[in-house]
């Protein structure tokens, strides 16, 4: 179990499942965002905890059922190279006859 503060500042204790083998990931790369679930994604809070990190929350339990990082890739590589990174758009080719 681990404690987090509310949005009234009151600590409040939240439980993380330690059944590891039940971690699941998804990538979406066309958005950059990265979805982890632990256990089958379900319904859940989600709770913004700042820098791009959404962490879900069964409301009746207060189990932690994942998380939701967005734009880990474009942050990652900015923290490598200490500036921002270039999106390359894909290229569209039209056919003309």
């Amino acid at each position: 179990m681990i404690s987090a503060v509310s949005k009234k500042t009151k600590m409040e204790t939240i439980n993380i499942s330690e059944k590891k083998e039940k971690i699941k990931w998804d990538y979406d790369a066309e958005a950059d965002v990265l979805y982890i679930s632990f256990g089958n994604p379900q319904n859940a809070e989600g709770v913004d905890i700042g820098e791009g990190t959404i962490v879900r929350v069964q409301t009746d339990t207060n189990e932690i059922t994942g998380l939701t990082i967005i734009n880990p890739l474009h942050r990652t590589l900015k923290s490598l190279s200490g500036k921002q990174p270039v999106r390359h758009k894909k290229k569209v080719s039209t056919a003309t006859k």
